[in-house]
């Protein structure tokens, strides 16, 4: 968090609500994932692209347990379903 968000009272983002926050409010649109890696502390990334109005977007997400359970659903080259903010539109999640 930085001194702007300290001075404005900004709080810090809980990823938890802005994910549950996008799976039930956010629009849907296709994506593919590029690359997947095991961070040190053993979580599932994978990182994936999209394209919203000509413009491509590449983000990362940490793989759920359920998605987790999935390895081939979520491997390189796999299409995905992606919900991101339509106001800011590299605001996303894997579904």
């Amino acid at each position: 968090m930085g001194i702007v968000d300290r001075i404005l009272g900004r709080k810090k983002a809980d990823p938890e609500v802005r994910r549950r926050w996008l799976l039930e409010n956010g629009r849907i649109t296709d994506g593919e994932i590029i690359d997947g890696e095991t961070s040190p502390s053993g979580e599932e990334i994978v990182f994936y692209r999209y394209t919203l109005n000509g413009v491509d977007f590449e983000s990362s997400d940490v793989l759920t347990a359920e998605q987790a359970r999935s390895p081939v659903g979520y491997a390189p080259g796999a299409r995905v379903g992606v919900r991101y903010d339509p106001r800011n539109q590299g605001n996303s999640v894997l579904e």
